[in-house]
């Protein structure tokens, strides 16, 4: 939906990630919503495990948002298998990972997409979740019965069937994480995304 650049914040003298729309809004009018959704469900997040927003705007009719700049590593990038993380350092992942969806979660926000892409592991060790794409107010009803929105291989039963969903979805999609995390596989494969 978007892509993530590199900036500088000249005003503040700091590195900031800055994410652009894509989606052209004649073709998905929905999209501008979405991407500001995320913008405003971020921001009610403040949280150390939870990415920082600073800022959200538009740039000649293409909207974007200003973040903190995460160094370090996506989860993805350090579930590979040559033992670079220790037992204890996978154990504290998942702890921090669930420490913010529990924060996100007391807020009323669903993230509905946690997987490895969308976790950050900061060079001390800190997680930060990232991209609230689709996340979803627990009192809203923007995403209605029927709709599917996530990643396959992470989501829950009640996410692939487009049944409603709430905190408990991402706590089924921490537990897929974790089990690659300390499996080295996912739990569940098919031959098919939604098999």
């Amino acid at each position: 939906m978007g892509v993530l650049y590199r900036a500088r914040d000249s005003n503040l003298e700091r590195d900031v990630a800055l994410k652009m729309m894509l989606v052209d809004f004649s073709v998905d009018s929905a999209a501008r919503g979405r991407f500001e959704r995320e913008a405003k469900a971020v921001a009610r997040l403040q949280h150390r495990n939870i990415v920082t927003i600073h800022e959200l705007g538009d740039a000649d009719g293409t909207p974007y948002i200003v973040m903190e700049f995460l160094s370090g590593k996506d989860l993805d990038g350090l579930m590979i298998p040559d033992g670079q993380l220790t037992l204890v350092q996978k154990l504290d992942i998942a702890a921090q990972l669930c420490e913010g969806l529990g924060y996100a979660h007391e807020q009323g926000i669903v993230h509905r997409d946690v997987k490895p892409g969308n976790v950050r592991v900061l060079e001390d060790g800190t997680v930060k979740i990232l991209d609230f794409g689709i996340a979803k107010f627990a009192v809203s009803s923007v995403t209605q019965t029927g709709s599917i929105m996530g990643t396959p291989s992470y989501m829950s039963p009640e996410q692939i069937m487009g049944q409603p969903v709430d905190g408990r979805a991402d706590l089924f999609s921490a537990g897929v994480l974790l089990y690659e995390l300390l499996g080295g596989k996912k739990p569940f494969v098919g031959e098919a995304p939604t098999a």
